[in-house]
């Protein structure tokens, strides 16, 4: 059952960075951004829970999982609810949100295929990422919605 689990977890991890470099990379309206955002979103759902299921199958070795799958869990949902819902400010929370998860994910795989002693691999994509997600950010909350957002 493990394996299974850990393959289905595997898959979701790979299809999901595809898919949401798609969707990041896609025009920012309604169709491909939309459908490559919603299975972004099922797929990340399907990596957290595998992630929770192998933590508790194997806790005395992937204890770390479960709060890691949860808290990076959190981040794609806010992204996700706030486009759906469109909460006030809706499209900084989705941007960070949608961003903030991806970032996870990608750290997630340069750990497991390049060490998870090296620190700096820890940290390459929030270093990478994070000061692009607070310069949109910022551009948003001026009014200036880059045209690629």
């Amino acid at each position: 059952m493990e394996i299974i689990i850990l393959i289905l977890h595997i898959f979701c991890g790979a299809a999901g960075l595809v898919i949401g470099f798609g969707a990041f990379a896609s025009k920012k309206r309604k169709g491909i951004h939309t459908l490559l955002g919603n299975i972004y979103h099922w797929l990340f759902l399907m990596l957290s829970l595998s992630a929770v299921a192998l933590s508790l199958l194997n806790w005395e070795r992937l204890w770390w999982f479960l709060p890691i799958a949860l808290f990076s869990y959190a981040f794609a949902l806010v992204g996700f609810l706030a486009a759906k819902l469109k909460w006030r400010n809706w499209l900084r929370f989705h941007l960070t949100g949608q961003a903030g998860s991806f970032i996870a994910m990608a750290t997630a795989v340069l750990v497991v295929n390049f060490g998870s002693g090296n620190i700096f691999i820890w940290f390459l994509p929030s270093i990478l990422g994070t000061p692009i997600i607070i310069w949109l950010a910022r551009q948003i909350k001026a009014g200036k919605r880059p045209k690629y957002v």
